[in-house]
């Protein structure tokens, strides 16, 4: 059986004003003053009955009480010895001498009202009265049970009138307030099917309920899906171009030597081609292994107090080779000073962007490691003289195989994951970079580390 929300809000709906109906029937004696209510209308009936009497005598008796048919009404008329007027049903009025006069020495507006004790729904009032003959009793016996059970069944009916008119307002605001629901549905079931441009439309943009709120968060989620399944296909296609390249140039260097095309003499150079081309198959596999492990929450993250001007030192000698290589004049101005980080990890940070300028470097060029401590952070730049970073390639320098060469030539060597490594590292740590580049003159990295407080 399908149990749709929809379903699930009328079903409640009614079931709730179901039981609400039985209860107030059952609970409306309790839950009125019954013997208050007519106890006063009962009083008033009398009183008025006595007014007429006094001011046109007992001989309209007869003619006002066919205005009460549908009352069972008696009336007594009598001063105690004397009856002027009797008018009793199938039962007697069950008076008393001492009640007359009770009801003698009160007021007329202030009536005696008596339960008659062979009926308790039936009320006994006497109203003192002035005839021409003198000061009689008006003794009125009402019995109220039928006019009760009339207003049980009004209160009833009114409630089940409330129940159709809203079963039917519900069956209608249900559908408004199901309907995004429903939209939410259909566009989950287009997401699992491979989707990711679909989007929900809320009816009023104004909206910002729960509902309202479900939306922006799912249009958002997808939008983020989007943003995913596109860098997904990006990255595969960039890791398959990484990989092809230098498997293209192994496979046909391999094959020329194997066909002796190559000769002999030639062969060691080949071979050398073939061996850096392995390498740079290594790193890419290196690199995508330690973006894979940093994106994971098990990568080892091992943070503690160390000197981070001799890290900066260490990293320079590491990377030498490369910048003795070019006869680079690397210029340091290193202040000394601690930081609490995963050192391990940190020295990848500073090896990456510190190969990344030696790149970028002219032969006899110049650059620049320098480490500033300010009142609330401390900074480490790496600076180059190289060609620089266009404008609009800084907004994605930091993304996976991002090359600010397009053509994608050899001419630098890289598959665009060093930057990539970096961010995700100090993203660990809760650290910054910032870059500053200008076309022709250079470029800046800057990484911003809080200091301890």
């Amino acid at each position: 059986m399908v149990k749709s929300l929809y379903l699930k809000i009328v079903g409640t709906f009614i079931s709730v004003v179901i039981v609400s109906i039985l209860l107030s029937y059952f609970l409306t004696p309790f839950s009125l003053n019954q013997e208050q209510i007519f106890r006063e209308e009962l009083s008033k009936i009398s009183i008025g009955l006595a007014e007429v009497i006094q001011m046109t005598g007992p001989e309209s008796i007869p003619k006002l009480l066919d205005d009460f048919d549908n009352m069972d009404f008696d009336v007594l008329i009598t001063n105690g010895r004397d009856v002027i007027y009797e008018k009793q049903g199938n039962t007697s009025i069950p008076i008393k001498i001492e009640v007359v006069e009770e009801i003698l020495r009160h007021s007329f507006d202030d009536p005696v009202v008596l339960i008659d004790r062979n009926n308790r729904s039936a009320r006994i009032i006497g109203v003192p009265i002035e005839l021409s003959s003198g000061k009689f009793a008006l003794i009125t016996r009402i019995d109220y049970e039928d006019e009760f059970e009339d207003i049980q069944q009004g209160i009833f009916i009114s409630l089940v009138i409330v129940l159709l008119i809203g079963s039917i307002l519900i069956l209608l605001s249900s559908t408004y307030l199901v309907n995004p629901i429903r939209k939410l549905t259909h566009a989950a079931r287009k997401i699992a099917k491979g989707d990711f441009s679909v989007r929900v439309d809320k009816t009023n943009r104004k909206n910002q309920d729960e509902v309202g709120e479900l939306i922006d968060s799912f249009n958002h989620m997808t939008a983020e899906i989007e943003k995913i399944d596109a860098m997904r296909a990006d990255f595969v296609s960039n890791v398959s171009h990484e990989i092809q390249s230098p498997l293209t140039s192994i496979k046909g260097f391999t094959k020329a030597i194997m066909d002796d095309v190559v000769p002999k003499d030639n062969q060691k150079e080949y071979l050398q081609i073939i061996y850096q081309e392995i390498e740079r198959m290594s790193r890419l596999s290196d690199n995508l292994l330690r973006i894979a492990s940093l994106d994971s929450e098990h990568h080892p993250y091992n943070p503690r107090s160390y000197r981070l001007d001799e890290q900066i030192r260490n990293s320079v000698l590491t990377t030498e080779p490369l910048w003795s290589g070019k006869k680079i004049d690397m210029q340091l101005s290193i202040e000394p000073v601690e930081i609490y980080a995963d050192k391990d990890l940190m020295e990848q940070v500073w090896l990456n962007l510190i190969t990344n300028a030696i790149k970028y470097t002219d032969e006899e060029g110049i650059m620049e490691i320098i480490i500033r401590i300010t009142s609330s952070q401390i900074k480490v730049s790496v600076r180059d003289f190289g060609i620089g970073i266009p404008e609009e390639a800084l907004p994605n320098l930091f993304g996976r195989f991002y090359k600010v060469d397009r053509s994608r030539n050899r001419s630098v060597d890289g598959n665009g994951l060093g930057l990539s490594i970096v961010k995700k590292i100090l993203n660990i740590h809760k650290f910054s970079i910032t870059v500053d580049s200008e076309e022709g003159k250079g470029s800046t990295f800057t990484v911003n580390i809080p200091l301890r407080q």
